[in-house]
């Protein structure tokens, strides 16, 4: 068929959009029947839709890679005069208010590389509709705005005997030779619930299932079931139990019961995501779904756990009630991160899951709001949505739902989230929604707290203190600064909660705080609201001088420069009474010496004096209590004039310091933790971090048969936690044996992909690696450009080594991979390509050395994705 093709609507083909410009659709879409058949070759997909309007204006369809075959109108065919397509959409002028459209397109997901709506992995064929892959299936009003319900027929081969489709199983048949051909079949599913056409899913293929059930607190039953590839279902049993245990948890704590009679999730190793939260459907990235101690580490069984929760959670925190517009995207995934976040605090103890949610929040999101691709968690514009799936939009939209929680308190935050489900169940909802529904709900106004959303940059939160002991009063003054973004207004004061406490300095006691400025008066943990750009609180009765603590369990998103002497801060490491405080103070004596030039003496006898003292009660908090800040997280604080060495070598410098300060210390705490039988709990997963921490400062510290216990751990390990840890020791030592373990680690999970992915990771994430070793691995004969994981499992793992990023050769291999990566699956290309986000802080002659790398790959790219970051690091110049 002859394409007519409106230049008005491809003169730009990566057109900015703005928030401003927002319009509700023209027409409502009532419902939808899809017959999708899949062919070895190709796809034909059917749509029926009917349409009705809702303001004037044309109808407009989108889609993109279709061939279109034939198209009705209320049962009249129409011809190319009929209607005006490009590559992006069909639009039919003047088209009547009732519309019934049938559709049929040709597809090929065989050949679909991007993993965008329907595409071929191995033997499955699967859908991710998010944010607008819909359109590749076939052509409809792909935006957030438009629900409608769905019955899906799906037919293939029966050497797919896996159909699946959102809702409930309606019916299933097989197709005689006369109508479609010997050995095929169908099945048709019906989802009552409308739903946007990024949450629509189908799967085909050839899957086992793990079966379960689960009764609400309604007494709904609801079938649970996972499928996975025969081999991999044994490592579904951990996932299937964390879905029991969010189902349970979201009754309890949100009131939220499931609402659908089952709840499948679909596991697929060529995902770019982590998993999608489609209607009764998830499809997941086998990383987030499979998981066995054997295979998978802890901290990879958390992940699990925690993104089952995740995605759970979305079923009413972005299905039920989900997003205008994907400029909204902040409001179904910062709410839904702060319900995982809370969830998690249950698998292991508050304080470590503060402490790893912080400490990822300010290595990746406080870094990507320092350079070139800062933005506010709702962006007002953007010309690839696909790029803004950001630390900014996830973390920091948590952060924000998170003040306003602790602000009203779980009973308030309870009536204020009831209010928010109850009135806009059904709906596709705004920012200004949430926080109106908070307020009321909750009879406290929180629309104070809307600019958060809208100001990009990390506010700087400043003070200084004095006691009058004649007066009794310790005086807190506090100021606030965020800095200026390109093409944003001039920042405003933000409502900041500061948790605060005061600290005896003499017997290390909490005090109680008077100051009727708290939210609550008269106790020990208060809470200011700092919504000036500067405020002073005065406390009374406070009887001896004392050391406060500030941002405890990090109530904002800020950073924190208060006048603390370095004996404050290792006071407050020794003496606050909850671990995520203890770590902050030590992460900011840290940041001291490392960014500031502080001697790190103090530091090493604080840590030398707490850590054997923690280590014995909380072997998990003992071993964040000795994380140093990431030498990425390090040069996000340098604005200019980076050598990537020097900072290098100030770490290596600090962590050899800490290894020698307590070098009888090692070999005694690692003796005390032997390897015994795998438990999956949050006790024993913090005995076995501890203990890879513990080995590798012996290493460091020369500890003579620290590298036979490594040697000796990987052979008599019982979980993948306590083999890869000590590899990982051997490896980058470059010990004895080393290679005889990494070519043992290859043959005993060759074929078990995930774990794979971690002898990938491994060697590119060697200290002492080089580029030409990383590129060698991306030809091994196991490197699949197909799959994401692999992909990341070496340019990920590899970027944690930013002196060896920042050279001519590491800036050159980045580029060259986005480069390749740029068509075939643009996405992932430009998330790979954010890696050298911050050139532009590096010294000469490095700086103009990484411009001229990204201004030569200009020419080499077109997506959309890849060009937007290419465009926005280098107007960091």
């Amino acid at each position: 068929m002859n394409i007519a093709v409106n230049p008005e609507l491809t003169e730009d083909s990566h057109q900015t959009i703005y928030l401003k410009d927002y319009t509700p659709p023209n027409f409502e879409v009532l419902s939808i029947d899809l017959n999708i058949q899949v062919f070895d070759d190709h796809a034909l997909v059917h749509s029926k839709l009917l349409m009705q309007r809702q303001q004037a204006g044309d109808l407009i369809l989108f889609g993109r890679d279709l061939e279109l075959l034939s198209i009705s109108l209320n049962g009249q065919a129409l011809t190319d005069a009929d209607y005006v397509l490009d590559t992006e959409q069909l639009i039919i002028k003047n088209a009547p208010d009732q519309a019934e459209f049938a559709i049929s397109v040709k597809i090929h997901p065989e050949t679909n590389t991007q993993l965008e709506g329907l595409y071929q992995a191995g033997n499955l064929f699967v859908t991710q509709n998010e944010p607008e892959g819909f359109r590749k299936i076939t052509f409809f009003p792909d935006r957030p705005d438009v629900l409608t319900v769905f019955t899906t027929r799906v037919e293939a081969d029966k050497k797919y005997p896996t159909l699946l489709a959102n809702g409930n199983l309606i019916e299933k048949g097989e197709l005689d030779s006369i109508d479609s051909g010997v050995g095929r079949h169908f099945a048709i599913w019906h989802d009552p619930t409308k739903k946007p056409s990024y949450l629509f899913a189908a799967v085909i293929g050839d899957l086992d299932v793990l079966k379960d059930s689960f009764t609400t607190m309604q007494g709904r039953q609801v079938a649970l079931e996972i499928y996975a590839l025969a081999q991999d279902l044994p490592k579904c049993h951990i996932a299937m139990q964390a879905l029991k245990d969010s189902m349970t948890w979201d009754e309890d704590v949100y009131g939220r019961p499931y609402d659908l009679d089952n709840y499948m999730i679909v596991a697929v190793s060529q995902f770019n995501m982590g998993a999608m939260e489609n209607k009764g459907l998830n499809i997941f990235n086998t990383a987030c779904v499979l998981a066995d101690p054997e295979v998978t580490t802890d901290p990879a069984m958390f992940y699990v756990k925690s993104t089952i929760a995740h995605e759970y959670f979305h079923n009413w925190t972005g299905n039920r009630i989900t997003c205008r517009d994907w400029f909204q995207l902040c409001l179904k995934e910062g709410f839904t991160v702060f319900r995982d976040q809370s969830f998690s605090d249950m698998l292991q103890s508050p304080a470590v899951q503060r402490i790893d949610d912080v400490s990822s929040l300010k290595s990746v999101q406080f870094a990507e709001d320092a350079g070139p691709l800062s933005h506010p968690p709702r962006p007002d514009h953007f010309v690839e949505i696909n790029n803004f799936y950001t630390a900014t939009v996830y973390d920091k939209g948590a952060e924000i739902v998170r003040m306003m929680a602790n602000l009203l308190g779980p009973e308030k935050f309870r009536q204020g989230t009831d209010e928010y489900f109850r009135r806009h169940d059904g709906q596709a909802v705004t920012v200004e929604d949430l926080i109106d529904s908070l307020s009321d709900g909750s009879g406290v106004n929180l629309h104070h707290f809307l600019p958060w959303y809208s100001q990009p940059g990390t506010p700087c939160v400043k003070g200084s203190g004095r006691y009058d002991a004649s007066a009794k009063t310790y005086t807190l003054t506090l100021s606030q600064s965020t800095p200026k973004r390109p093409n944003y207004p001039e920042p405003q004061a933000l409502p900041i909660p500061v948790a605060v406490a005061l600290f005896d300095q003499q017997t290390g006691q909490q005090m109680m705080l008077h100051n009727t400025a708290l939210q609550h008066n008269g106790v020990e943990d208060g809470l200011v609201l700092l919504d000036q750009a500067e405020q002073i609180m005065v406390f009374e009765q406070v009887n001896t001088e004392p050391v406060v603590s500030l941002l405890r369990n990090f109530s904002a998103p800020v950073l924190l420069d208060f006048a603390y002497s370095d004996d404050d801060l290792a006071f407050l490491l020794a003496n606050e009474t909850n671990g995520f405080n203890q770590w902050q103070a030590a992460q900011l004596l840290l940041e001291r010496i490392l960014l500031q030039g502080h001697d790190a003496a103090i530091y090493l006898n604080a840590i030398a004096q707490a850590i054997p003292k923690v280590g014995e009660h909380d072997a998990l908090l003992a071993s964040r209590l000795l994380e140093v800040p990431t030498e990425n997280y390090l040069a996000s604080r340098i604005e200019h004039d980076l050598n990537p060495a020097e900072v290098h070598q100030k770490r290596e410098a600090l962590l050899d310091a800490i290894a020698a300060m307590l070098k009888d210390y090692w070999p005694r705490a690692y003796q005390a933790l032997p390897i015994v039988a795998f438990e999956d709990n949050s006790i024993e997963m913090g005995k076995r971090a501890y203990r890879n921490v513990l080995l590798g400062f012996a290493i460091r510290a020369g500890i003579a048969d620290a590298l036979t216990w490594a040697s000796q751990q990987y052979e008599h390990a019982v979980c993948m936690t306590e083999r890869i840890g000590a590899l990982r020791q051997l490896v980058w030592h470059d010990a004895a044996g080393a290679k005889d373990k990494l070519a043992d680690f290859y043959t005993r999970f060759q074929h078990e992909a995930l774990a794979l992915d971690q002898w990938f990771a491994v060697q590119a994430g060697n200290p002492n690696g080089n580029v030409t070793l990383a590129s060698q691995l991306l030809q091994h004969a196991d490197f699949d450009w197909g799959t994401p994981n692999r992909i990341r499992s070496v340019t990920g793992y590899f970027a944690g080594n930013p002196v060896l990023v920042w050279t001519t050769a590491g800036m050159q291999f980045y580029a060259e991979i986005a480069q390749r990566l740029d068509k075939q699956n643009p996405v992932l290309a430009s998330r790979i390509l954010q890696i050298l986000s911050r050139w532009y802080t590096l010294a000469e002659p490095l700086r103009s050395e990484a411009k001229s790398i990204l201004q030569n790959l200009k020419p080499q790219v077109s997506s959309s994705s890849v060009c937007e970051t290419l465009q926005n690091l280098l107007k960091a110049d």
